[in-house]
């Protein structure tokens, strides 16, 4: 029998990288890097381009791995008014500039020089003493003004007492990183066991790329305090290309603090404005268990003392729901191929038709699951396994403080095979209840819910009745 055969397999060991980068659930990434550095006895400028965009400046780490105790940081920036043509022109209102253009014959070129008095919402040009407005040509500008960037840039001053080469090692938190899980689930003719295959998605919009990473995923709610955006900075998202990744040399997964962490076994490429799969785990064979679940007053539920709406003989009734909805459960448990904590994300189930093809039969989000838990997939509604609920009996004596009433639960299953449904009620007039008559035996699940198990033939109908008192 297979066996879950990535997370828990032992790889061998990366090489040191000169950049790592993890990252979390929750739009965010920690990135750690090495650089070179020649610094010399006093104070440095120090710059450091091809950083993340969405860099949050307040998080930023420098250290000298070759002499910590001998370099200190006395101020950081970051830079990040990057150049545009709006923005060089703005900076050069009140200067002379050149625009080139052709001729009225279409060929020859022509420069026409004059002082830049507005940019915004049309050019307007000073030749001489007359205005020209909106003049055409390219602008020749003749050099990049001190300020503008072409890519945002970290920048220090550095104290050294050690000159010559050093290693840096440079840390940050950015914006623009994300992961999520996706399943799927793929389960036999006899909805009986099931193939799963886990994927990781890593969306990378932070506006830099990571190039031959060590990449680490962190599963978990990990809080964050709340801090007010810094204005003047953009939203970098854009549309993200897919990329697919082999399983060789995949994830391997350990316990971190209150969370779980997941290490890519080799090294990796995050392009910007793009998403990577990587396959996290698989697993055969797995045991499940299709489920049928009538809710015939879903929604409905006592309130608290003091709202009417319970005292009234026609609460709860409504509408009821005729849909029976269809479930797929495992256990993860390692007996069945599993037994390793499952991050949240989408699990899509598929089964082959009569042609041997897949087809989707089903789709659900499930949260972070440890090893030992259940995991239910809901799948839809069910076609040919129908439900009915009324209401055959009610009696409320209010000076003996009591309300009493009768439910007829009907299941009809149109399929060519048996099938067992869980019917779902809700004891929801009263906190104080008893079932003082029931046709079939019921388990109750918390202190307002009750559920039956029924047995249905195929192309047969199944009666559940039972009788509820609430007291105060």
């Amino acid at each position: 029998m297979k066996t879950l055969n990535v997370l828990l397999a032992l790889v061998l060991a990366v090489p040191a990288s000169a950049l790592e980068v993890t990252v979390y659930n929750s739009n965010l990434g920690l990135v750690k890097e090495t650089r070179p550095f020649t610094l010399k006895n006093g104070v440095n400028s120090v710059s450091v381009v091809d950083v993340a965009a969405q860099i949050d400046p307040t998080s930023v780490h420098f250290k000298s791995l070759t002499a910590p105790d001998a370099v200190s940081v006395l101020e950081q920036d970051f830079r990040y008014d990057l150049i545009s043509q709006e923005k060089l022109l703005q900076r050069y209102l009140g200067k002379e500039i050149e625009l080139q253009r052709y001729g009225m014959s279409g060929e020859k070129k022509e420069l026409i020089k004059g002082v830049l008095l507005a940019s915004s919402g049309g050019r307007i040009l000073r030749v001489g003493d007359k205005l020209v407005l909106n003049p055409q040509g390219e602008a020749i500008l003749p050099e990049l003004p001190e300020g503008l960037l072409t890519k945002p840039t970290l920048m220090w001053q550095l104290n050294s007492r050690k000159a010559g080469d050093h290693t840096g090692e440079i840390s940050y938190l950015t914006g623009g990183l994300s992961w999520n899980a996706d399943y799927v689930l793929v389960v036999d003719k006899d909805d009986a066991k099931a193939d799963l295959n886990a994927w990781v998605t890593v969306a990378n919009n932070s506006g830099a790329t990571y190039k031959d990473a060590k990449l680490k995923l962190v599963a978990g709610d990990v809080h964050r305090a709340p801090v007010p955006q810094l204005r003047g900075r953009g939203n970098y998202m854009a549309k993200m290309s897919m990329a697919a990744e082999a399983s060789a040399d995949g994830m391997t997964e350990k316990s971190f603090f209150e969370y779980h962490l997941y290490s890519l076994g080799r090294l990796t490429t995050l392009a910007d404005n793009s998403s990577k799969q990587v396959e996290m785990a698989s697993a055969a064979n797995v045991p499940v268990r299709k489920l049928f679940t009538y809710d015939g007053a879903q929604g409905v539920q006592w309130t608290y003392w003091g709202d009417s709406g319970y005292w009234d003989p026609s609460y709860g009734l409504g509408d009821p729901n005729k849909k029976v909805s269809v479930y797929f459960e495992f256990e993860n448990r390692k007996q069945n191929n599993l037994g390793i904590p499952l991050p949240k994300g989408r699990v899509r189930v598929y089964k082959k038709d009569d042609d041997g093809s897949l087809q989707l039969a089903g789709e659900d989000a499930i949260d972070h699951t440890p090893k030992d838990e259940k995991v239910r997939v809901k799948m839809g509604e069910a076609f040919d396994v129908v439900g009915e609920r009324k209401r055959t009996n009610y009696n409320s004596e209010l000076k003996s403080r009591r309300f009493e009433e009768t439910f007829e639960i009907k299941l009809r299953n149109h399929k060519d095979a048996d099938a067992t449904v869980t019917v779902v009620e809700h004891l929801y007039r009263w906190t104080n209840w008893k079932i003082v008559d029931s046709s079939a035996k019921w388990t109750k699940k918390d202190a307002q819910t009750i559920e039956f198990e029924v047995p249905v033939k195929k192309d047969g109908e199944a009666v559940v009745t039972y009788t509820v008192r609430y007291t105060w």
